[in-house]
């Protein structure tokens, strides 16, 4: 149980709905653990993957829920909405809490339309329709507005940064009274710990799913430019293609920079401590996270962190402490910011210390379940009246 938790009364029900088992472990594992230490029948629900039976392994009931995170379909989506009233009819639960862009609306219409009264919703990104300037995403926009202003309505809203909760608030999708800034998923400071940079020729990593939006472009244009001048640092992407993503950087532009030379690509890997142990500086150029939480993992392990001066990744990169901030989708300086920091070792050591120490104050888990746990318990206080 995460220290100093707020002790919610009686046995109850919750359901936690993402569209990934992979998120439903990764990032949420802590909150489950912490809830059902308190007594609680928790029921983890998401489409099959092959995090699948790691949730079921860590002894907890998981019901899959297939549905297509990019079906445009109206006719099947309806459909995947009933079928989501179905379930929560059988599940009954007391508690539900989504997590996803589509899970959150969704999950949220049909909560409403069961009668279920104690509703989470995690904003943890605003996602590709937010993001693009594309015409298709700005087409969508409204309409995705329409459904986040109809779901949100008596719900209690988690945002992971106040970007995001301003540009909400902006909209009207939100009223004050139902909203709160949990600060990320947390990260386990006990498994994120500091190393010594190791010898050898400088590792940059970008640690992300390879999205156009993550900034891979412009961390391959600033690779290129730092090449050119003779640099022998190595600059490395780390994390999978998802070709059902309308953003997914090609596989085979991936592979034509690897045969350029200028970055290696070591896919997916699911030891990042000793990714990050391999690093000299950790970037992350997105263009609008919700909190990366591969940020505060590097800064867990004492990392200097660049990124983009975007939302989500600037509660974390605060210039000159903890790494440095690069002109929003400027390559040029994206450069200028790596290379400050590959030509000074102190800047680095200086730098990954404080990043270490904001982890641990502002981005532990214990922290960030039992902020979480707070949302329940004022939820549970305020039906119970």
């Amino acid at each position: 149980m995460a220290a100093g938790a707020v002790i919610l009364k009686g046995t109850v029900k919750t359901l936690l709905f993402a569209n990934t088992a992979w998120y439903l472990y990764n990032f949420r594992l802590p909150l489950a653990e912490s809830l059902r230490a308190q007594g609680y029948d928790v029921v983890l629900v998401s489409p099959r993957d092959e995090f699948s039976v790691k949730l079921t392994e860590a002894g907890f009931r998981w019901v899959e829920f297939p549905f297509s995170r990019k079906g445009q379909n109206p006719f099947r989506e309806l459909g995947t909405i009933s079928r989501l009233m179905r379930l929560y009819r059988d599940e009954q639960p007391d508690f539900v809490h989504h997590f996803t862009i589509k899970c959150v609306l969704y999950g949220s219409l049909a909560a409403r339309l069961t009668g279920i009264r104690r509703v989470i919703n995690s904003i943890t990104g605003l996602g590709y329709v937010f993001i693009s300037t594309k015409l298709t995403a700005r087409l969508v926009r409204p309409f995705i507005l329409f459904l986040y202003r109809l779901a949100l309505q008596s719900t209690q809203v988690i945002f992971q940064n106040g970007d995001d909760l301003h540009q909400f608030e902006q909209l009207t999708l939100t009223k004050p009274e139902q909203v709160r800034v949990v600060r990320g998923s947390g990260v386990d400071i006990t498994k994120f710990t500091p190393s010594p940079e190791p010898a050898g020729p400088q590792v940059v990593v970008l640690p992300a799913r390879l999205l156009w939006d993550k900034g891979v472009g412009e961390f391959v244009q600033a690779a290129r430019i730092l090449k050119a001048e003779g640099s022998d640092t190595r600059f490395v992407l780390v994390g999978d293609i998802y070709a059902d993503n309308p953003a997914s950087v090609p596989e085979s532009a991936v592979q034509e920079w690897q045969k350029e030379g200028v970055i290696e690509w070591w896919g997916w890997r699911g030891d990042m401590p000793a990714v990050f142990s391999q690093a000299s500086i950790v970037c992350l150029p997105s263009y609008r996270e919700g909190l990366p939480k591969t940020l505060i993992e590097a800064a867990g392990c004492a990392r200097p962190l660049v990124a983009f001066d975007a939302p989500g990744c600037r509660e974390v990169v605060i210039p000159g402490e903890t790494g440095l901030l690069a002109k929003f989708k400027d390559a040029e300086d994206l450069a200028a910011c790596l290379r400050r920091l590959l030509n000074d070792s102190n800047e680095r050591r200086r730098m990954g210390a404080i990043a270490r120490q904001l982890a641990e104050t502002e981005f532990s888990t214990d922290r960030i379940v039992r902020e979480t746990l707070e949302v329940y318990s004022k939820l549970q206080g305020e039906k119970s009246r």
